[in-house]
């Protein structure tokens, strides 16, 4: 069973798929691809509390409320031999997300958040629609509609967070930060978890857990390169009405 539980949280592309791959060389960490057990919390704590509430108070069995939501990681992580998890889900900003956190798993909760301007996101969102021959304009204007998945619900929880939660309980991981000074920056991650180091090899990165991308419909929305390098992402065009509105969006949130 593992002895530290580890939030990945941040925006899409900017990333957390690398991070992960990098931290799992670690033999006491394991760091796979999106997680569910965020999800699965929320809709068990939902079912508690509406179709199934009913049942558990007539039996006096309110109690078993925290026990079954409370025991979501463990079973989702059960198999690990790892002693520390790091469990990648974008969600784990957003209010109600974190309040599953420190109320089922760990009121002491460590949050790695990786940022990205917005227009390098959407760049490379784009990107990848055309690779994968599903993009058209609309899809691309629709990546920043407020409230909308994968970008936009995503920076409202880090905005959210950054304004209400104890800052000991989360580090800003910048995306080119990551890219241009790994080790440096792996370090920071290391002394923020209160890990003890380990000498990663950042020439020969392989995901250990690969995402089967054909079940989000995206091909190589999460393969990443045995060497860590930096793509200039000049050639992908956006509409200037886009542009325009992704430098707005970052001037205001300065992430």
């Amino acid at each position: 069973m593992y002895s530290q539980f580890v939030c990945l949280s941040g925006l899409p592309r900017s990333g957390s798929t690398l991070l992960s791959a990098i931290l799992s060389q670690n033999p006491l960490i394991h760091s796979e691809g999106n997680s569910a057990v965020c999800q699965l919390m929320w809709d068990i704590q939902k079912t508690c509390f509406t179709t199934a509430s009913e049942q558990l108070k007539a039996n006096n069995r309110t109690e078993t409320v925290y026990d079954l939501i409370s025991s979501i990681p463990r079973i989702y992580y059960k198999n690990i031999k790892e002693k520390i998890v790091v469990d990648k889900c974008r969600s784990w900003t957003i209010e109600a997300n974190y309040n599953l956190l420190i109320r089922f798993i760990d009121k002491n909760i460590k949050i790695i958040i990786l940022v990205r301007p917005v227009l390098d996101i959407v760049k490379s969102f784009t990107k990848l629609y055309r690779k994968n021959n599903i993009f058209n304009e609309e899809l691309e204007n629709n990546l920043i509609i407020a409230h909308s998945e994968p970008i936009m619900r995503s920076l409202e929880g880090i905005v959210w967070s950054k304004q209400n939660i104890d800052k000991n309980s989360l580090l800003f991981v910048q995306y080119d930060e990551l890219i241009n000074k790994p080790k440096e920056t792996i370090q920071k991650i290391y002394d923020f978890c209160g890990w003890e180091y380990y000498e990663h090899d950042f020439t020969n990165i392989v995901s250990k857990y690969p995402e089967n991308d054909e079940v989000y419909g995206l091909k190589g929305q999460h393969q990443i390169r045995k060497t860590i390098e930096k793509i200039v992402n000049n050639e992908t065009i956006l509409n200037e009405t886009l542009f325009k509105k992704c430098k707005i969006i970052d001037k205001i949130y300065k992430l």
